[in-house]
């Protein structure tokens, strides 16, 4: 049966593609974006459909609305963007999760929330599984949204056991592809848009610290699947690919692909930036019955393929 599905951060990197699938599966979708780091541009292939509704809305701030079920994404997710406004970004975490639990709590709504392995910080176990308490520093540069993120995932498992709130919390792994900012300083898009201008590809630290990148159609895919187990599949739930890259592994890949004449340079690491990060999907695989199926290279020359566009800029 067809929904009326709120999704916050809607015109996000995200959220504009899980507003596709959610349309194309007939519901109606009502996507809510501050436009801090979403565009109205990841969303116009939309905007003709008579079952979607745009609506700028910051969610640090209540909303009265009617709906069926609630996607909660709203929040900058690289460190560039995050670090701009960090109190904000706290806000955008503690405050947007409280507000869209009200909702749930109020409408007896299904809520799903976007959650991140920013939670286990720089991890003291590899890979992390869901029951890893994290290794974060409270009062870095990061501390805005890691801690944000944890603090949210404390909140939504507060309303499950005061308010019996429908609650589905999935911890997001690093993702990558088409509608990512240009500018938004992850390693993809920063590797991709320097690698098709020419221009240096720039690693902080040596280069061996690894990450795991899982095509944007994959994790939407988890999401769907997320959303449709019964009210027990509370998470939280490792969503990502297990696949492990080092940094200096993908800036040369992404060179080799785009056939670039780009040179790799190393610059002073980043601070509290984590040496490993690659999910157990265990629990993903048993209990949504999900893995990713595009492989690196695969993704990479989508991904690329959008960037081009920028390119000349």
């Amino acid at each position: 049966m067809s929904k009326r599905i709120l999704v916050t951060g809607g015109a996000g990197f995200l959220g504009s593609h899980l507003c596709e699938r959610l349309l194309a599966a007939g519901n109606d979708v009502l996507c809510v974006d501050n436009y801090f780091t979403g565009t109205k541009q990841n969303v116009v292939a939309c905007l003709d459909n008579p079952r979607f509704e745009l609506m700028r809305h910051d969610v640090t701030f209540p909303l009265y609305v009617e709906v069926d079920e609630i996607y909660n994404l709203a929040c900058p997710a690289s460190p560039i963007h995050y670090q701009r406004d960090p109190v904000q970004t706290t806000k955008t975490s503690v405050h947007g999760a409280i507000n869209m639990l009200g909702l749930a709590k109020r409408l007896k709504t299904r809520i799903f929330q976007a959650s991140t392995s920013e939670v286990y910080g720089d991890p003291s176990v590899h890979p992390q599984t869901e029951d890893y308490w994290g290794h974060v520093n409270p009062i870095g540069p990061r501390a805005c949204y890691d801690e944000g993120k944890r603090c949210a995932e404390t909140l939504f498992f507060d309303y499950l056991r005061q308010h019996n709130v429908a609650i589905k919390v999935m911890r997001i792994f690093n993702t990558y592809g088409p509608r990512m900012n240009e500018d938004d300083g992850r390693v993809v898009s920063n590797f991709i848009i320097r690698a098709l201008r020419g221009q240096p590809i720039e690693i902080y630290g040596t280069g061996t610290q690894t990450r795991s990148f899982c095509y944007v159609d994959d994790l939407i895919e988890g999401t769907q699947k997320f959303m449709k187990t019964s009210d027990e599949v509370t998470g939280p739930i490792n969503v990502g690919n297990p696949t492990e890259c080092s940094i200096l592994e993908l800036a040369e890949t992404i060179v080799r692909i785009t056939r670039s004449s780009s040179k790799i340079v190393f610059l002073s690491a980043s601070q509290d930036d984590p040496k490993q990060r690659r999910p157990d999907i265990s629990l993903a695989k048993a209990r949504l019955g999900w893995e990713p199926r595009v492989g690196l290279e695969e993704g990479l020359e989508k991904t690329i393929a959008y960037f081009r566009q920028f390119a000349s800029g």
